[in-house]
């Protein structure tokens, strides 16, 4: 056998092999590039959520009996998911129990709180004492009445946090004497009195959303804790106005409604509202033990979360509205009378220019 024959050979069978070896490993790397989807935006231009970077939204979302116990044990068939009445394709269903969490507390100060801030406080401490990573997770605290305060930027130094909270306080109104009881001549503005002695609620969530959750780093779980009585007497912004900008910045709202029945108690329906508009909870404790627990049941919940991401199948990118639906499809968990909690919708993106 001369050398070109050997040669001729030899290319043969190098060539024969390299196509082996490529309808082997093909495969292969398809069903890796299936099983692993895409790690789109956690938290939700609803829910949580929800991104549409590329393409996927993602929601997160709790699961519960009807004795509003957690569920971990949902599985994808389980559920099914539809946007603006439209039933979408999963492409990919999880248990998110590690995200990182960026958190915002609202803490109001207005003259209905006077007598409750301080357990307010004290159980806003242990809640970030107990709950916070310092390698993974962020708090910010705010304050309001009329206006809203910033007491600490977004940070993970709980030392920091610890003194923020700390120093918040009820400052009465010039004249005020407790109860509601304003005497003496009020200062010479008269807006700053007002502003001073009134809560406006929806514009503290506004501004909270847009202003410090909206620039929070991407990938974590965002959260608007809300220490209130739900009754807003001032402001410029509404509720749907607050709700809105929750949902853009992926934020969900907790509230926690405390009041003094001196002042009329907690407005329960319009926290109820705002928290169920994105994908939060209400809690309404009566002591002190109670409002601890309430700030156990959001750090549960919080870590203890399901993930659908899909594919919209309308892919426009026109910047509207569209309303998100999850469902319980499993006959025997509906007999349960399961609870899903999630965000009502979210924002499509809009075509970069």
């Amino acid at each position: 056998m001369n050398l070109r024959h050997r040669i001729f050979i030899f290319l043969g069978i190098a060539l024969f092999l390299s196509v082996a070896v490529f309808n082997f490993d093909a495969p292969k790397a398809q069903q890796q590039t299936t099983a692993t989807p895409s790690p789109t935006a956690t938290p939700e231009e609803d829910d949580e959520v929800i991104k549409v970077d590329t393409e996927v939204v993602n929601i997160l979302f709790t699961a519960q009996d009807k004795n509003r116990r957690l569920m971990t044990d949902l599985k994808q068939e389980d559920v099914r998911i539809l946007e603006n009445g439209q039933a979408q394709e999963i492409v990919y269903f999880g248990r998110q129990v590690d995200l990182p969490l960026s958190l915002a507390i609202l803490i109001d100060t207005s003259a209905s709180q006077e007598r409750t801030l301080p357990e307010e406080k004290s159980a806003a401490i242990s809640f970030i004492d107990s709950v916070i990573r310092q390698e993974k997770d962020e708090v910010a605290v705010i304050s309001f009445t009329g206006d809203a305060t910033l007491e600490q930027g977004m940070t993970n130094n709980i030392t920091k946090l610890r003194r923020a909270i700390e120093r918040i306080e009820f400052v009465p109104p010039s004249g005020y004497i407790g109860g509601g009881v304003v005497v003496g001549t009020p200062p010479i503005s008269g807006k700053n009195q007002i502003t001073q002695g009134s809560t406006a609620i929806w514009d503290a969530i506004w501004i909270t959303a847009d202003e410090v959750l909206g620039p929070a780093p991407e990938k974590t779980r965002r959260a608007i804790i809300l220490l209130t009585d739900g009754v807003n007497t001032y402001g410029q912004k509404k509720l749907e106005e607050a709700v809105q900008s929750s949902l853009k910045s992926e934020a969900v709202i907790y509230s926690i409604g405390i009041g003094d029945n001196f002042y009329g108690g907690v407005d329960k329906g319009v926290l109820n509202k705002i928290s169920e508009r994105t994908g939060g909870r209400a809690f309404f404790p009566k002591d002190e033990a109670e409002l601890r627990n309430a700030f156990t049941q959001i750090q549960i919940e919080m870590r203890s979360q399901f993930l659908i991401a899909y594919e919209p199948s309308n892919q426009k990118r026109d910047g509207s509205f569209r309303t998100v639906e999850i469902q319980v499809v499993n006959p025997e968990l509906a007999k349960q009378k399961v609870i899903l909690t999630h965000r009502k919708g979210y924002f499509a993106k809009t075509e970069k220019k």
